[in-house]
């Protein structure tokens, strides 16, 4: 049996933590157009309840940091928000978005139900309290120069602004150059820590750098995955398209949309076995 943290409320419905089963994020890394988020959240909704699993839809209206200027970002915040609306009304799933700006936090938190902090900005203090400020739940990449033992002093600036509803997600350390490792003992640390503790497993999966665009081996991220529901984890961030090669950003690592009905039955079967579910 692993060590059950602390049972948190995300929003009316879902809780992350203690015994609860895994809250799972998934989408498209960047909003590419509505007919095809539409396609991907009715697919990853219909997926989630099967498996028995919370689901938050996930995307970006920009991704901000890019291995090159020219590569695509995304449509930018007000179309953006204005396509993850449709997505919330119409499929009624809670959304998460990444920001990069503290004057992003609270237009987002209009629509957002998670904030997502980049890894690359986890330590950005103004950036943090902003989204505290929204008094929604703020998901953090670590970033992969933080030790598990010292996302304490990241997790606690959410906390200071009066905000307790904070998770962090574990998205591979950086080992040597282009190449990331999850360190599996990481998770268990940070769980004792008290911290709730998301997988990344697609960004994990990540061969960052090596040229203009990055590399990744997608077909990682159910292994991963696999290991760290053994471990114990609270949550699980994957990222989905239709025809990855084809996709505008992270096209090496996300995973295919068709795969990820059984993906996320497996991972559930593995995390209720650990919860004793």
């Amino acid at each position: 049996m692993i060590l059950l943290n602390e049972e948190k409320e995300i929003v009316p419905g879902i809780k992350i933590g203690g015994s609860n089963p895994l809250v799972v994020l998934a989408g498209p890394c960047v909003i590419e157009g509505d007919e095809m988020l539409d396609d991907i959240a009715s697919y990853v909704k219909n997926a989630a309840s099967e498996a028995g699993v919370s689901l938050f839809f996930k995307s970006s209206f920009d991704k901000a940091n890019r291995s090159s200027h020219t590569s695509f970002r995304g449509p930018g915040i007000d179309k953006g928000l204005e396509a993850l609306q449709k997505i919330k009304d119409k499929h009624n799933l809670p959304i998460v978005t990444d920001i990069h700006l503290p004057q992003q936090a609270a237009i987002a938190a209009q629509v957002a139900d998670i904030l997502q902090i980049p890894a690359f900005l986890c330590r950005q203090s103004d950036l943090l309290e902003a989204a505290a400020a929204t008094g929604k739940w703020v998901n953090i990449k670590k970033g992969q120069f933080i030790a598990p033992q010292d996302v304490g002093a990241v997790t606690q600036k959410i906390r200071e602004q009066g905000n307790s509803k904070v998770s962090i997600c574990e998205r591979g350390f950086t080992f040597g150059y282009n190449n990331l490792v999850v360190d599996m003992r990481a998770l268990e640390q940070m769980r004792k820590a008290g911290e709730h503790v998301i997988l990344d497993a697609t960004h994990a999966t990540q061969l960052p750098g090596g040229g203009v665009v990055s590399g990744g081996q997608r077909e990682m991220a159910l292994p991963l995955a696999r290991a760290a529901a053994a471990v114990g984890i609270d949550g699980l961030f994957t990222e989905v398209h239709p025809n990855p090669p084809q996709a505008k950003s992270d096209a090496t690592n996300q995973m295919y949309l068709k795969d990820w009905a059984k993906f996320i039955k497996d991972i559930a079967k593995i995390d209720r076995l650990v919860k004793g579910l």
